[in-house]
């Protein structure tokens, strides 16, 4: 038994959570110091509720009062309109950095499949390419080639969390880490938060009644993680000043990309961030903007633009909307700068807002002790955001590059059949491009709707394909 039962308890009680104690006197001595071990990370019950109640008046309140205008040109270029000479230029610096072991990658793997009917971590996902690769090892394959292009070594560290950490080790060790050198990876779990009622009175309690409901802290718990399981210090040991950060659902992400590293270092920027063009004023995707009343970047969602502003044209391009940069959450940073500001960013606890989900949670229902399984929004799941950081960063520090969306971005959030970021979506659009690398080099299509699969190992972005000049390629061939 935890002999600090009774500090604990008189913190939740004095919170008003006593129901939480509700089943105590059922709970095995296994059971109760399980629960207790739960509790006591938790230091200040009352103030992590009222963190829920600010989260929950932060979510209603309205932005309209801030102006949002463009980034200036000296924190965004395109690589749509960028001579090719410049992008070969930070190109080669990246892939120099990289070969000089500078170079780190951090994958955000802490979500699963459950929207695509899997219970698997979403990066062991197939979306059906004629190799049957997973995300995973598309990924790894991708930086396999960057590391032979390069000459050097990746060092990646992969933040899972609580239900996919297990899983998700054990799928690299049964699959050989796809070829990759398992001394370079390093696991580490972002952190939880509980859930609570739909009010923000309540926390929830598990179907076990010795626990309470978490889920993962959000994208914006990168940091927090980071600061807790040491990975600064890690990069620091291992000679790492760069980092490439990504979500593990983007089938096309260009994993560790010269260009992008390039493009951040020659420009000394701290915090650099990819976006691809926001076409449709009507698309839901957030955008990096400048909040012109405190001359910071930041993102903003669509539901905080208003429609005129939404639908503005580019002042010197009438066929472009002025705010145009869509959040893909692919970031470059500079590993001084975060060891510098991150222990700052965690003890503002008002800096990293949170932000509430409404989600339909099991839990026990302490009114008829019965665990039930809602079909409508029974609770509230809090996360942070990775770039609500942004604003910490001073504007001359931040650099934003656009990329094409059909050659960087498309991501893997809904279930099969559902016509939009869904598999199907993933597995056709990464199709397309590698049978783009092959007729960009000479190759040939049996049919006009033949589509050819291009192995991460023979490309990473279309270069060393000489050999397919001239050669016929059927449906579905795979070119490794």
């Amino acid at each position: 038994m935890v002999e600090n039962f009774e500090e604990i308890k008189s913190k939740f009680v004095n919170a008003g959570q006593e129901h939480v104690f509700k089943y105590w006197d059922t709970l095995t001595n296994d059971e109760q110091c399980k629960f207790l071990q739960q509790l006591s990370k938790i230091d200040d019950p009352s103030l992590f509720m009222r963190d829920v109640t600010d989260a929950i008046l932060y979510s209603s309140s309205v932005s309209g009062s801030k102006e949002y205008t463009q980034l200036p040109a000296s924190s965004f270029q395109s690589t749509i309109s960028c001579e090719r000479e410049q992008l070969a230029k930070w190109e080669n610096q990246g892939l120099q950095l990289i070969k000089e072991g500078k170079v780190g990658i951090i994958l955000m793997a802490g979500g699963q499949g459950t929207r695509l009917g899997s219970s698997a971590p979403k990066g062991c996902y197939d979306v059906g390419l004629p190799s049957r690769k997973s995300l995973f090892q598309i990924q790894i394959e991708r930086m396999r080639r960057l590391e032979t292009l390069a000459g050097g070594d990746l060092i990646l560290y992969i933040m899972t969390s609580g239900p996919t950490r297990q899983t998700t080790e054990e799928f690299f060790a049964k699959n050989g880490y796809f070829g990759w050198n398992k001394e370079k990876i390093v696991f580490f779990n972002q952190g939880t938060l509980p859930a609570v009622d739909l009010t923000g009175e309540k926390l929830l309690i598990g179907e076990d009644r010795c626990s309470l409901v978490e889920s993962p802290d959000g994208n914006g718990g990168l940091y927090k993680a980071i600061h807790d399981n040491g990975i600064i210090e890690d990069m620091m040991n291992k000679g790492i000043e760069h980092v490439h950060m990504y979500c593990v659902d983007n089938i096309l992400v260009k994993v560790g990309d010269p260009i992008f590293i390039g493009y951040s270092t020659s420009n000394q920027f701290d915090v650099a961030t990819k976006v691809v063009r926001k076409n449709e004023a009507s698309e839901k995707v957030g955008l990096i903007v400048l909040d012109k009343s405190a001359n910071k970047p930041c993102v903003i969602e669509y539901s905080e633009i208003s429609k005129d502003l939404s639908e503005a044209k580019d002042d010197t391009d009438s066929s472009l909307l002025k705010l145009r940069a869509a959040n893909i959450v692919n970031h470059y940073y500079n590993v001084q700068f975060l060891a510098k500001m991150i222990p700052q960013w965690i003890k503002s606890r008002n800096f990293l807002p949170y932000h509430i989900a409404k989600k339909k949670i099991p839990c026990i229902d302490i009114e008829t002790d019965e665990f039930v399984r809602p079909v409508d929004n029974n609770g509230i799941k809090l996360e942070q955001f990775i770039f609500d950081v942004f604003p910490s960063v001073d504007l001359a520090k931040f650099g934003c590059l656009e990329v094409p969306r059909e050659d960087e971005f498309s991501p893997l959030k809904n279930a099969p059949g559902s016509g939009r970021d869904c598999p199907e979506t993933c597995k056709l659009d990464s199709l397309k491009r590698s049978t783009l690398w092959v007729l960009n080099n000479g190759g040939r299509l049996s049919s006009p709707e033949a589509l050819v699969e291009v192995s991460p190992l023979a490309s990473y972005a279309g270069e060393g394909l000489a050999d397919v000049d001239g050669k016929v390629y059927k449906n579905d061939f795979i070119l490794n």
